[in-house]
């Protein structure tokens, strides 16, 4: 128990450090987003409406800085993030919510897929050291990883979507059609997920197969795989159950760290296949200057990152009978 409080203390501290700075950042940077949202008005709008727009941005000079402070942190918890410059009038929370199923739904399947394969290829490629399997392909893969996301991204859209014209080559969907729980619609986006998910798998996996491949290596030089193998036990019983599951642990903490930056999106394959997700969201939001969307996108990668730590440690706490003994 004391184990998962001091997690937990960890995970407010962290979050109540992460919203402060979230706070404080946007208003030491030079510029207001009220009067830059004037200036798309060019300047034709009274000073109550920049008084108005000042209140709905969060950023009101009128009150002191500790109020503002007091309410961002309320505002926080209740879901009321305000208003988004680059989408004006729309609120924030509206715009996240639109943008965030894209790219849970490709870049967090993308990473379980990369994590899981990366993960059964380093065990076997360990487990076989020196053959064939371990000699093609983590060298493969390894070289892959080290190509930035746009590359591959730009020569799977030259190959499959203009040489071949096998997919299409960027967007969610088909222009055109209307966003709607239907298989037609669920295949069309599909079909569009394939290059830029396809692009995030052979990133990835590389690094997946180095670290796994390391880990089952120093595994199984330890004793107890030595005492399972002269206890006669299956050869895949002591490559999964005795080495894997224990050379797997170090993994699972970057595992955790992936999957929280999955909200944050591929920032660079959003950008390029001009997908819809979060990642794509941030760019326009950065570009414009959008303050309160920024901060929103800040805020959630932290809470998704510390949250995907907390069951991580759990995971690990189910898994490894010595940290239950710690605590």
């Amino acid at each position: 128990m004391s184990y998962i409080a001091k997690r937990l203390g960890f995970f407010f501290v962290t979050l109540w450090a992460a919203m402060t700075i979230n706070f404080f950042l946007p208003r030491l940077m030079p510029g207001n987003p009220a009067i830059a949202m004037m200036a798309r008005f060019h300047g034709r709008l009274s000073g109550q409406s920049l008084h108005a727009m000042e209140v709905a941005f969060g950023v009101n000079s009128s009150t002191g800085i500790v109020a503002q402070y007091l309410s961002y942190i309320a505002n926080s918890f209740t879901g009321h993030f305000g208003t988004s410059l680059t989408f004006f009038p729309t609120t924030v929370a509206s715009v996240v919510v639109q943008a965030l199923p894209w790219t849970v739904g490709l870049v967090g399947v993308t990473t379980v897929i990369a994590f899981i394969i990366g993960t059964l290829i380093g065990i076997v490629s360990a487990w076989r050291r020196g053959g064939k399997f371990d000699s093609v392909l983590p060298p493969v893969f390894i070289m892959l990883s080290a190509f930035p996301y746009f590359f591959v991204g730009l020569m799977a859209i030259w190959l499959f979507a203009v040489k071949f014209q096998l997919l299409p080559a960027g967007s969610g969907y088909t222009d055109g059609m209307s966003i709607q729980f239907t298989w037609t619609f669920i295949a069309n986006m599909l079909e569009h997920a394939v290059l830029p998910g396809l692009t995030i798998v052979i990133t990835s996996i590389g690094g997946w197969i180095l670290t796994m491949r390391n880990n089952m290596i120093t595994t199984l030089s330890e004793d107890y795989i030595r005492m399972a193998r002269a206890k006669g036990l299956a050869p895949w019983r002591i490559m999964l159950d005795y080495a894997g599951r224990n050379a797997i642990l170090p993994n699972l903490s970057g595992f955790g760290m992936s999957l929280g930056f999955v909200v944050s999106g591929a920032i660079l394959v959003e950008y390029v296949f001009s997908y819809p997700g979060v990642g794509y969201l941030l760019l326009q939001a950065v570009l414009n200057e959008d303050y309160p969307l920024m901060q929103t996108l800040f805020l959630l990668i932290t809470v998704a990152v510390l949250v995907a730590i907390l069951v991580v440690d759990a995971v690990t706490l189910f898994l490894d009978p010595r940290t239950r003994s710690a605590t």
